[in-house]
């Protein structure tokens, strides 16, 4: 009886030592509003479409991540994030049950993390951030469809990715996805990257690859985007996306300035309908400024190039924004958007709900975002 005792006291012991080392963490975000968009195109000509749209100004998600203390600085680590439709409630990225991330991995304090599954490359972990479709305006504030990637229209699938540990304020980052198939090549993908912060000022640099991304069951296929930007994207033989952006803090604002540029090998286009390499460049730049305490204004300018067998022009877009803060978790916001293009160009403001009958197009959007 007494043996009994200590081996459950024992037990109990570890079990309380497992539970301590171990930490699982519930989060998420709920965003919805009402979205108004000038001049889509119709069979009937340019129309106005209202919506009420999810995920605005963020992504709608849940998700799950925790870690276990392993010893010696080592930490197993995991995530889950399911991205969803909170005025449908369907699942998001094509119905994945975890369509935003799904990985595991091994966090080191000394060297950095090696993570494993379905996660973003380097040009969305370290150039994102400075874009306006990055931190505030999101998704409507994107470069015309979405040509370099910063709205996530797709994530990578079988990859590897490492990254280093922050040294002196500089990290980097390096990922290989594999293409799951005997044809090592075809839709296979890579992608480098690093960041540098020094106090007030920021900087982030990064290049992807995606080898054949049209190939069935590899790291970028089956990514859907209502941008428009799929067809070219899985069509091609190869994409290539790059950028560097910097921002500063100066007291209550902050100045963001962007370069990305992206090149779509033989592929399908949105501007012609004839087969081509397709080039776009986009720059932007954004400023945010706390008013006061509860409330944050934002105002960004963006241009988009781009080339295409012979055929070229231009995108400029503006996008302001009001962001009023309840509590910590809470918020209420209003954004609008304006696009003007060049030559014949039509109009397509990123997820606002389709391209205009024209050459300009306007996007305004009120909603409320909660986060837990």
């Amino acid at each position: 009886m007494k043996k009994t005792l200590i081996t459950l006291a024992a037990l109990s012991t570890f079990a309380g030592i497992a539970k301590a080392q171990s930490a699982v963490t519930l989060y998420g975000i709920a965003d919805a509003g009402v979205l108004y968009t000038s001049n889509v195109n119709t069979p009937k000509g340019g129309k106005s479409l209202w919506q009420l749209a999810s995920g605005n100004a963020s992504g709608s998600r849940w998700g799950f991540k925790g870690s276990e203390n392993l010893g010696g600085g080592l930490k197993a680590i995991f995530q889950l994030e399911n991205g969803f439709g909170i005025n449908n409630g369907t699942f998001g990225q094509g119905g994945r049950l975890f369509g935003r991330q799904a990985f595991v991995g091994l966090s080191s304090a000394e060297f950095g993390a090696l993570t494993m599954g379905r996660q973003y490359n380097a040009m969305q972990d370290f150039v994102e951030p400075f874009a306006a479709a990055g931190w505030s305006l999101a998704q409507l504030a994107t470069h015309p469809f979405d040509n370099d990637n910063l709205d996530n229209t797709f994530r990578t699938d079988n990859s590897i990715k490492f990254s280093s540990r922050v040294i002196s304020g500089f990290q980097a980052e390096a990922m290989y996805a594999f293409s799951n198939s005997t044809s090592f090549a075809n839709n296979r993908s890579y992608s480098v990257g690093a960041t540098y912060v020094n106090g007030p000022l920021k900087f982030g640099a990064a290049y992807a690859r995606m080898q054949s991304p049209g190939a069935i069951g590899g790291a970028v296929v089956g990514n859907p985007s209502s941008s428009g930007v799929s067809d070219p994207l899985i069509s091609g033989s190869r994409v290539d996306q790059w950028g560097a952006a910097g921002s500063y803090v100066f007291g209550p604002a902050t100045v963001r300035l962007l370069y990305t540029g992206s090149l779509y090998t033989d592929s399908s286009t949105p501007l012609t309908a004839t087969r081509g390499s397709i080039h776009f460049h986009n720059f932007d730049g954004s400023v945010s400024y706390q008013l006061t305490p509860t409330v944050v204004l934002a105002l960004a300018e963006s241009y988009t190039g781009v080339s295409q067998a012979g055929d070229s022009g231009h995108y400029l877009q503006t996008s302001a924004g009001a962001d009023y803060l309840l509590s910590k978790r809470t918020d209420l916001y209003a954004n609008v958007f304006y696009q003007k293009t060049s030559g014949n160009l039509h109009a397509s403001i990123n997820a606002a709900g389709g391209t205009a009958s024209g050459s300009a197009q306007t996007a305004v959007v009120i909603g409320m975002r909660h986060r837990f």
